[in-house]
């Protein structure tokens, strides 16, 4: 398969670098990835080996320095890898969630002998992380968190139960969201570090969802579990302003894979629509086929642009939290709204879960929840009104 990269348009967000980066991507893609990940939707997981591979190649941690193992990269870098699983609707497969969400907080908190024991690990694929902070009935308010950590000695005792954790089934560390001052509120939170094997740490069931098949997501159970102290990253009782800081970089890359699904299926609606016979005639001959499909085409192209505006400013350290939050709100409802339209178009064979455009439909759906919901980035933004 030809892995060229068409260029119809140059996006001046990304260098030459990067395109050249995309094309090492799409290959990995293209071999590794996109021929068996409909046999992982139906195990419910992605091999830990396909994680190793990923780490040899240099696509996890691409933004990690050199001296821990990454690839010393920017978000551009990390970008091309999100848009190229995108572009094959790779949902399963968490690289994102673990290069750019989890990984960064290890890299900014973690005391210097555990970014040496750590970091290495997780660039390599060897060591693969998630981030617990939902809870049951908690929905998106860390504040509610039960989960409670307490010092006892040379060590933190943590008790609680989280749920939906993504990766929760692969992981090898587990960054603990908890009440370590059970009467300060937001301002009694920190985040503390859990290795897999630890005796109290339990994983659940691999919970069945309507979307992200292949993406494991578990149940997570601490039951007087003690970690060392230095397992704490950063300040004690500092996690919320923590987990605020990092936030919005978890926004952003939701509203990248959402812009590259929404132009990856319109261009596979068009090529149906072009060869799918109706009445004698192609889906596309019909005029309200057309202008779905055109107006889709003109509202995916704004977006694209405000988004690479979006995607420099984080590159340039300028974004800011409602920025990244109206990016999200954008993106991920205009791309629920155009992949119900595309698999429409699509009829009864959207429906069939053969044809990409309906597994895309509902792997999207979630992109309006996680990462705080389409509410939530509301009151994100109308707090700067």
């Amino acid at each position: 398969m030809d892995t060229a990269i068409p260029a119809p348009r140059q996006r001046s967000v990304l260098t030459p670098e990067h395109e050249m980066f995309r094309t090492q991507v799409r290959r990995f893609v293209e071999k590794e990835i996109a021929p068996f990940h409909r046999e992982w939707e139906h195990v419910g997981l992605v091999p830990r080996e396909l994680w190793r591979k990923a780490g040899e190649q240099g696509l996890l941690c691409t933004m990690l320095a050199e001296e821990y193992g990454g690839a010393g990269g920017d978000f551009g870098h990390a970008a091309v890898v999100l848009e190229e699983l995108a572009r094959v609707n790779a949902s399963g497969v968490a690289f994102q969630l673990h290069s750019d969400i989890v990984v960064p907080y290890f890299a900014t908190y973690a005391t210097e002998a555990k970014k040496a024991e750590w970091l290495p690990k997780m660039a390599s694929g060897e060591l693969i992380t998630a981030i617990a902070m939902t809870e049951p009935g908690m929905g998106s308010d860390l504040k509610a968190v039960r989960t409670s950590a307490r010092r006892d000695g040379d060590h933190w005792v943590i008790n609680g139960q989280k749920t939906f954790i993504s990766n929760g089934q692969n992981c090898g560390i587990v960054i603990v969201v908890c009440k370590t001052d059970p009467e300060a509120g937001r301002r009694g939170i920190s985040l503390i570090a859990v290795e897999e094997g630890t005796p109290g740490f339990t994983k659940g069931r691999n919970l069945e969802k309507i979307g992200m098949h292949a993406q494991d997501t578990s149940e997570l159970f601490f039951d007087e579990v003690r970690v060392p102290a230095d397992n704490l990253l950063g300040v004690e009782n500092r996690g919320f302003h923590q987990l605020m800081h990092q936030l919005p970089q978890e926004r952003l890359i939701i509203a990248v894979r959402a812009a590259t699904s929404m132009e990856t299926m319109l261009e596979k609606t068009l090529a149906y629509a072009r060869e799918r016979q109706v009445f004698g005639q192609s889906v596309f001959d019909f005029q309200t086929h057309r202008f779905t499909l055109a107006s889709a085409k003109a509202e995916i192209g704004m977006y694209r642009v405000y988004l690479d505006d979006c995607l420099g400013r984080h590159m340039r350290g300028e974004l800011s939290a409602e920025e990244a939050a109206a990016a999200k709100l954008l993106g991920t409802e205009m791309q629920n709204r155009l992949l119900d339209a595309f698999l429409q178009i699509h009829g009864g064979y959207g429906y069939m879960a053969e044809y990409e455009i309906g597994r895309a439909w509902a792997d999207a759906r979630v992109g309006r929840i996680y990462g705080g919901s389409s509410e939530v980035m509301k009151e994100i933004i109308a707090r700067t009104l």
